[in-house]
């Protein structure tokens, strides 16, 4: 089971793969956390990512793939790993299937978690956090109880920066643009799985375990 993760902000893919991972021994590879580990642990590949990171420039997807791809071969991937954060472009996907063809692998499918655009825009933009606690409410689907105040701790809610009407629009202008053409490479490879992102969590995962053909 050798799984790329694809969604929108907000889709709830991130959910989805943790849901995965506790019934299935397989790892998520984030490649967030890949260059961190990377940095932390002054790698070749790590050395040279920071240098980049230190510019404000954008780690080259040359240094990422050979992070994904030194990743791969340790012994969990054995059985399946779950691709979360790459690819982010078909350029990306490209270079992806060429080094698994490289390693003697290929993906089992890629996965898509489907939200209608409006109600992304819900899910992100009415966020609420706890100045105290830290909590997390939205205004749409998960209220507090006295608006403005958390119902656990009594604390202030706000509403962060990253998750404000422009910053959200941006997001997924950018997803839209760079990331959803996945979708139809994918597709034409015959290994898409598309699942609705609307629902109860649970619901979700039956769906999820359903397309992937997963007991």
């Amino acid at each position: 089971m050798r799984i790329v993760l694809l969604g929108a902000p907000g889709a709830g893919k991130g959910t989805q793969a943790k849901k995965i991972i506790e019934k299935y021994p397989i790892p998520q590879i984030s490649t967030g956390d890949l260059l961190r580990a990377a940095v932390a642990a002054g790698s070749a590949l790590g050395k040279e990512a920071k240098s980049y990171m230190d510019k404000g420039e954008l780690v080259p997807d040359s240094v990422v793939l050979g992070m994904v791809g030194e990743r791969l071969k340790q012994d969990d991937c054995k059985k399946g790993y779950i691709l979360d954060g790459f690819p982010r472009n078909t350029k990306q996907a490209e270079a992806l299937d060429a080094m698994l063809a490289s390693l003697g692998m290929s993906l089992s499918a890629a996965l898509s978690v489907d939200v209608p655009l409006e109600d992304l825009m819900k899910r992100l933009t009415g966020r609420r956090t706890c100045k105290a606690c830290g909590q997390m409410f939205n205004v749409y689907s998960n209220a507090p109880k006295s608006a403005g105040a958390c119902d656990k701790c009594g604390g202030e809610l706000f509403q962060r920066d990253d998750d404000k009407e422009d910053t959200i629009k941006k997001r997924l202008e950018v997803y839209t643009a760079q990331t959803a053409p996945l979708i139809d490479y994918y597709g034409k490879k015959g290994i898409l799985k598309s699942v609705s992102g609307i629902g109860s969590i649970d619901d979700i995962f039956k769906k999820v375990c359903d397309a992937l053909g997963l007991k």
